[in-house]
């Protein structure tokens, strides 16, 4: 066995876990999704008009 097979295996391995934690992992609200949009969004739009009145 060399090391490039021996890589390849691991990789798959570990793409295989991931996987499968991302499967069977617990569905989150999708409330929670949006209120952190909407708190992202009003930060950009802070963001914005401060830069804005710094004239950047």
């Amino acid at each position: 066995m060399d090391k490039k097979n021996l890589y390849m295996g691991m990789g798959m391995g570990i793409a295989a876990c991931g996987l499968g934690a991302a499967l069977f992992r617990p569905r989150r609200n999708k409330k929670v999704k949006s209120t952190v949009g909407k708190a992202l969004r009003t930060m950009s739009e802070v963001a914005e008009s401060v830069s804005n009145a710094m004239n950047w």
